[in-house]
């Protein structure tokens, strides 16, 4: 529940739909194997489904020809305004995650790994043994560590956690016409509060490096042009969209797998406790390897064109269709994945397609790769990690998202 008292993730698609999303999210590992035997890269109407390794990459690294479709739904998340999570190769492209890249710094990394850990750790000691790692940890811990390193304040009237996720949704995994009518006030009010929120930081006089926002107002005072608060805006939003949604979606799915895998299981918490950061992490992104945040990235073609030319499998594209490059397929490839079937936390970051490839490779992969272990770190530690007694201890979810997942273990 929010702390307004509205549950953060829609309640509307039913047990038989819920019944049927969960039932075919299992089915999808069976699925992609056959397509990768028989169809590596099926054509259904206008739609075209590549699952091949080598395919896969094709067609996010060939960006010219195959574009994001998210440009339609950030014009009315930003009011008309273009951001760079939508755009082509462009010059305003560049410059937008230019200036973007500009603030997240590469030294910011270990301090947010800090106290992202400092966080979580506080949130399982004081559990008493028993914790619902969904909301109670994940999503209160990303929340809070990234709404303080963006600058972006709680408003008062509302609750971010709703906002982030409902756009989110909106922006990357459908939508209705209930969840349209929600962004319809949504996104005008987050605008509304960012835009806020930069008056009162630039009335303050607080332009310190502590966050993204200072660092932003700061360039501005300085006379650095592209930092209008048009920009500030426009970025701050895209980030709160896209960004704190991620882990409570990836983490439990992750925590899921492990579960299911004592072996696996015993070596992330050996791993946790020596502590190796790196393991643990490998841990965590081979844990997703076998259910990761979406199992497809969407893609439309900009021409007509061509994958896997002069290959016998050789398949044309007519502009305008949509092309669905299968991450998950891509991933236990075993033409380019070595024992696809087997947990090996130890593989090499060329195997691994989580945050896409290429133009749009996700921006917060960085903050994400400093996150996801420290989040994690504190639970993995605790002794005999297991999960509740059913039904509180199975993973269940709410349309797309993970809603809940109790798990219990030693107290110390």
């Amino acid at each position: 529940m929010t702390r307004t008292g509205a549950p953060i993730l829609r309640n509307r698609t039913g047990k038989l739909k819920q019944w049927v999303m969960n039932r075919v999210r299992a089915a999808l590992p069976g699925l992609f194997a056959a397509f990768r035997r028989l169809w590596p890269i099926a054509k259904i109407g206008s739609v075209h489904v590549v699952t091949l390794h080598d395919d896969v990459r094709e067609v996010l690294l060939t960006d010219k020809a195959f574009k994001v479709p998210y440009a339609k739904k950030l014009v009315v998340l930003m009011e008309g305004h273009e951001a760079f999570i939508g755009m082509q190769d462009t010059d305003a492209y560049r410059s937008q995650l230019g200036r973007l890249e500009s603030l997240a710094r590469p030294e910011d990394m270990d301090w947010l790994a800090d106290a992202t850990e400092q966080r979580a750790e506080a949130i399982v000691a004081a559990s008493g043994g028993r914790l619902e790692v969904v909301d109670t940890l994940f999503r209160t811990v990303t929340f809070d560590i990234l709404e303080d390193y963006f600058g972006v304040t709680k408003p008062e009237i509302g609750d971010m956690r709703i906002w982030s996720t409902r756009m989110f949704e909106y922006q990357f995994l459908g939508s209705d016409e209930s969840l349209y009518e929600e962004i319809e006030w949504m996104a005008p009010a987050l605008l509304r509060h960012i835009e806020d929120i930069i008056e009162k930081r630039r009335a303050s006089g607080d332009f310190s490096q502590k966050d993204l926002l200072g660092r932003a107002l700061a360039l501005q005072q300085q006379g650095e042009k592209g930092w209008d608060d048009l920009f500030i805006r426009t970025m701050l939003s895209a980030l709160v969209i896209g960004g704190p949604p991620q882990p409570p979606m990836v983490l439990p799915q992750a925590l899921e797998q492990l579960l299911r895998r004592p072996d696996a299981l015993a070596s992330a918490q050996k791993a946790a406790r020596e502590p190796d950061e790196a393991l643990t992490f490998g841990h965590i992104f081979e844990a997703l390897r076998f259910d990761p945040i979406s199992p497809i990235l969407p893609r439309e073609a900009t021409c007509d064109c061509v994958i896997a030319q002069g290959t016998k499998r050789s398949h044309k594209v007519a502009k305008g269709d949509k092309v669905l490059a299968a991450i998950q397929s891509a991933m236990s490839d075993p033409r380019r994945i070595p024992s696809p079937g087997s947990f090996i936390p130890t593989r090499q970051p060329h195997e691994y397609l989580h945050f896409g490839l290429g133009l749009h490779e996700c921006f917060g992969r960085h903050i994400n790769r400093a996150m996801f272990p420290a989040i994690c770190a504190p639970l993995l530690r605790r002794k005999n990690l297991r999960r509740a007694k059913r039904p509180a201890g199975k993973l269940a979810y709410e349309g797309f998202f993970p809603a809940s997942l109790t798990v219990v273990f030693d107290k110390d």
